[in-house]
């Protein structure tokens, strides 16, 4: 058995050395006798010495303690029993002592699936919000991101297709916190029991007053729920992670502290390699589905930051929140310009859905340069036959605006839910002419035309 001492407590990384003939594994939990809810991950070694990360309380190491090898990695009991509950990286929910499910312990460091297994589907899975079906849609098994600044109401959005996809889907859903704020936390969960989809729902939060390396590893226990309930349930899974961003801040605050060379642009030199293995391993197979939903946090509302850039290119459909839209109230505040989805194809979509969104993306084209023009001389200024586009664009613009069912209590608007087939059937009809009398602002935050009064 591994045995060695403790020389050194900075931070979040303890040194031991290894006094034993037996060194640990890289990624091998090391224990303290003394200390029995301590843990120590073995990070990388060098010249005899363990450089660990302490995923425990720093306060109660200190220099001379001994330790000694598992022989195991750092695992999270899982089974049915854990839903409807709000865990930490052990899988204890929080203001208890034991964990929620009396599961086998799984490794979160699983490999990636073989080849083999994989399970490619075209089935589009509907939100029930108008924009993000028609301009991003989301297929099963596919992988989506939500995209912009601080208080652009990303995580509403999130929360607000669990609601969506949970009620009319038998799925199970996996939330994922990575560096979310305690009173973020708690909205979620009472969100999710108020919409009552916390049954099948599990919540793991590794939160912002946590130390990096707790945060770093919540992703990857998060993964490994996900993993249990499509392999050994064989269930479709959702699965949400807020936020993609910050799981790599902690991989780069632990890479600080180790005194890892940054990369040019300041970020860890692994930086690809990790969320790769979180990435990775959230696939479809013969057993079930993963659909993977995340948010990014862009800096600065800085999109082309390297780890936006990293965390893009693995993404299926890009959402990308606007800053601008959201301060005039229109919600969802999708960029329209900017958003994009790998699925814009006549064999995915259908044609109906096809042939209205390349129409409505060339319009839009049109709608952006005119939009210079109106704003310096005005809209009458404007050809009778480019004054119609430039209106009917701005109707279908409006039309994609929506109340949601998270924020009634803070809009007044009671929410909605539009099907896909629905919304396209409703923007066909504004591109075809026949709604050209109509104002633009009666477009604003309604479901379908139906229900706005528009059409009968």
């Amino acid at each position: 058995m591994t045995k060695g001492i403790i020389k050194s407590v900075v931070g979040q990384i303890a040194q031991v050395e290894i006094i034993s003939k037996e060194l640990p594994e890289v990624l091998e939990l090391l224990l303290i006798p003394k200390e029995p809810d301590a843990k120590l991950e073995v990070y990388y070694q060098a010249a005899g010495v363990s450089f660990c990360l302490i995923l425990s309380d720093p306060q109660k190491l200190h220099r001379g303690m001994e330790v000694q090898g598992s022989d195991s990695q750092l695992s999270i009991p899982v089974d049915p029993s854990i839903l409807g509950k709000v865990v930490n990286l052990y899988g204890v929910p929080f203001g208890q002592s034991s964990p929620a499910s009396s599961g086998v312990g799984l490794p979160i460091y699983s490999k990636t699936q073989s080849l083999n297994i994989l399970k490619t589907s075209f089935e589009i899975l509907e939100t029930g919000i108008k924009a993000l079906d028609f301009v991003t849609p989301i297929l099963k098994g596919g992988k989506v991101g939500f995209i912009g600044g601080a208080g652009v109401g990303k995580t509403i959005l999130i929360t607000e297709i669990i609601h969506n996809i949970s009620l009319r889907l038998e799925a199970i859903s996996v939330f994922a916190g990575v560096g979310e704020r305690t009173r973020e936390g708690q909205e979620l969960y009472q969100r999710l029991a108020e919409s009552k989809v916390l049954p099948k729902t599990v919540v793991i939060l590794g939160q912002m007053n946590e130390n990096a390396a707790v945060r770093f590893r919540v992703a990857l226990a998060a993964v490994t729920i996900a993993e249990y309930f499509r392999d050994t349930q064989k269930k479709d899974v959702l699965f949400f992670i807020d936020n993609m961003f910050r799981f790599l801040q902690a991989g780069n605050e632990v890479s600080t502290i180790l005194g890892v060379t940054p990369s040019e642009q300041g970020y860890q030199p692994t930086m690809q390699s990790e969320i790769s293995d979180v990435q990775d391993r959230l696939i479809s197979t013969e057993n079930g589905s993963i659909t993977t939903m995340q948010t990014v946090y862009v800096p600065a509302d800085e999109t082309t930051d390297p780890a936006v850039t990293t965390i893009m290119s693995f993404l299926d459909s890009s959402v990308v929140l606007s800053r601008s839209i959201a301060q005039e109230g229109r919600y969802p505040p999708l960029d329209l310009f900017s958003s994009s989805s790998a699925y814009i194809n006549k064999i995915v979509l259908g044609e109906a859905h096809f042939e209205a969104l390349t129409e409505f993306q060339r319009m839009l084209d049109e709608y952006k340069r005119l939009s210079h023009i109106v704003a310096i001389v005005g809209e009458s200024e404007l050809s009778a036959e480019n004054q119609i586009l430039y209106n009917r664009t701005k109707k279908i613009i409006n039309y994609l605006t929506q109340p949601f069912f998270m924020t009634e209590a803070q809009t007044g608007y009671k929410g909605t839910y539009v099907d896909r087939i629905t919304a396209i059937k409703d923007i066909t009809i504004i591109l075809s002419g026949k709604l050209d009398n109509i104002e633009s602002k009666r477009f604003l935050n309604i479901g379908s035309l139906k229900e706005g009064g528009i059409i009968k």
